[in-house]
């Protein structure tokens, strides 16, 4: 359908898609070095939340690392870094109701968050905008890049998302057709499992010489609390329990203490867990009820929820991040280091090399169209890929071999070797392929939520502020709509019920039978649906632009 549409063009020197931290610091960096040799570049962002970080969801815990490269008075300029961590506390939960402290000299130096902040990533997105707008760079917020242009095997721009076609394709009354972005260089920030990235790796086999990307489910909730229990600036990370119970080794839980008497707290599921049954909402509210977590919140009250998933291969995992006419940064790439449970800085970082080797191109006179090879030199060069491959190890040694023994293995490589082994783990299998068939475990029988600590998916997908226009294209595409019943339901017992974190997906019975549906008006673009489905059957596409959570402060 796109093809016969007549669609406006606009013509400019660089595109960056997405709103997170990776195309926000690109934009700045950008708009820096245009400022200081007093060259013109126009450059346009584009993000499909409705506004900027609408979408963002992170823990967060913020190394100032790269946002003091990137503006060395972000005090003076009122970044909101505004919670500094006063006390750190890791917890090995060994059951439902018994935990114990880590000794500090135990916990892995990536741990220890002297010199961090507590922040929220969306109002800290919010601020690198304005930045960006201050310097002429053009935002545009409720504009999802749908389409990759290519002329000739070369990156030419991005269309962005029509308005106004209803669930059949036919167009609605006041269609609007999205918009020809045609930029001289393409810079992909969407984030993790971005639709457009995991398109361009494919075509441009951009993972050829690197492993399979991890990915793990972080599922995030805010809490008002009684202040005599809030403790500004502490820091307490969890593992084992109740991961361990269901062996989804490689995750664990959060809980800040931020402003305004408040908690954010979360778990992140590792999804190379191989029991259908699990669910990651269920058993991060299952987390909340051990006595560490359940005393915090009691008599308080829950304000924010949402979910989102996170990259955490790492260094093994990352491709080649340059291709004719862009260039892979953020998430999109997988700059996630997940031994620290901090990916805010490296992504900064990863958008400011990639600006840097952008406009160095465009100073020399290019015109565009080239694949600036230069940009995975700048990467290897840079404390970034330093960081990543100290990290390299962590990941794959907790998720193959668990809290116990992979624990160890970190203590060896981190305390002792300071990630420097001469060895390098491997986790060639992709975490679909992970799942084992139902036939094999016990339903896991979670806990009914009691509305005062846990709650369930329906209610806490209304506090995310989501909403989609129903009469819209399913942003939800089935390969082969038979599969969820046909294979995934005999199979596995269509995992798709519980990895969802939103409720969008059921299996109905009725009288013709078992059907799924596909609820997609929950969507909170969470793309675990993407990663996990076991018969990679289901490809996310963007809905409408400003179409999804609505997160104020996550």
């Amino acid at each position: 359908m796109s093809e016969q549409i007549e669609r406006d063009v606009m013509e400019v020197d660089v595109v960056i898609v997405g709103g997170g931290p990776s195309g926000l610091a690109a934009a700045c960096r950008l708009g820096q070095l245009a400022q200081e040799s007093g060259q013109e570049l126009s450059i346009v962002l584009v993000e499909k939340g409705s506004e900027i970080g609408a979408h963002i969801v992170s823990g967060a815990v913020m190394d100032p690392k790269a946002i003091t490269e990137l503006f060395p008075n972000w005090k003076e300029l009122g970044a909101p870094l505004n919670v500094e961590v006063t006390k750190d506390e890791v917890l090995f939960m060994k059951n439902d109701s018994k935990a114990m402290e880590v000794p500090a000299a135990l916990v892995p130096d990536g741990l220890h968050n002297d010199g961090n902040y507590i922040i929220s990533l969306g109002n800290l997105c919010r601020w690198l905008a304005e930045q960006a707008e201050a310097m002429g760079i053009e935002v545009f917020p409720g504009f999802p890049a749908a389409s990759v242009i290519y002329e000739d095997g070369v990156v030419k721009g991005i269309i962005t998302g029509d308005f106004g076609v209803d669930k059949e394709g036919k167009q609605k009354d006041g269609f609007m057709p999205g918009m020809e972005l045609r930029a001289k260089y393409t810079l992909f920030s969407e984030g993790c499992r971005g639709h457009l990235g995991k398109e361009l790796i494919g075509k441009f086999g951009l993972d050829k010489d690197s492993e399979v990307q991890h990915y793990g489910l972080g599922v995030k909730e805010i809490w008002e609390i009684d202040p005599s229990k809030h403790e500004l600036g502490k820091v307490v990370h969890t593992t084992g329990w109740p991961l361990s119970e269901s062996k989804s080794y490689g995750g664990g839980g959060f809980l800040y203490h931020i402003e305004d008497n408040q908690v954010s707290l979360g778990l992140i599921t590792s999804l190379s867990y191989q029991n259908p049954y699990v669910s990651p909402f269920e058993e991060m509210q299952r987390w909340k009820t051990h006595p560490a977590i359940k005393q915090v919140l009691e008599g308080g009250k829950r304000i924010s929820y949402g979910a989102r998933a996170v990259t955490k291969g790492g260094y093994q995992s990352i491709p080649r991040c340059h291709f004719p006419g862009g260039l892979l940064s953020g998430c999109d790439a997988g700059f996630m280091n997940m031994a620290r449970i901090k990916g805010s800085h490296t992504a900064m970082k990863s958008g400011m090399l990639a600006a840097e080797t952008i406009f160095a191109s465009l100073a020399s006179g290019d015109e565009g169209g080239k694949d600036l090879t230069q940009f995975q030199d700048a990467l290897k060069s840079s404390w970034l890929y330093e960081e990543l491959y100290t990290a390299r190890n962590v990941s794959p040694a907790i998720t193959k071999h668990g809290d116990i023994l992979g624990g160890a293995m970190v203590f060896v490589d981190q305390k002792l070797f300071k990630g420097k082994l001469p060895i390098t783990l491997s986790n060639p299998t992709p975490d679909y392929a992970k799942l084992q068939e139902a036939k094999n475990f016990t339903p896991i029988d979670y806990p009914k939520p009691d509305s005062v600590l846990t709650f369930n998916r329906l209610d806490s997908v209304f506090i995310s502020n989501t909403n989609h226009e129903e009469d819209q294209l399913c942003h939800l595409q089935l390969g082969d709509p038979s599969l969820p019943i046909s294979v995934n339901l005999p199979k596995w017992a269509e995992p798709a019920q519980r990895y969802c974190p939103a409720g969008v997906y059921e299996v109905v019975e009725d009288e013709a039978g078992a059907r799924f549906q596909i609820n997609a008006q929950n969507c909170i673009h969470c793309k675990t649906c993407d990663i996990k489905d076991p018969s990679q059957n289901i490809n996310w596409v963007v809905p409408e632009g400003g179409g999804g959570p609505n997160y104020p402060n996550m």
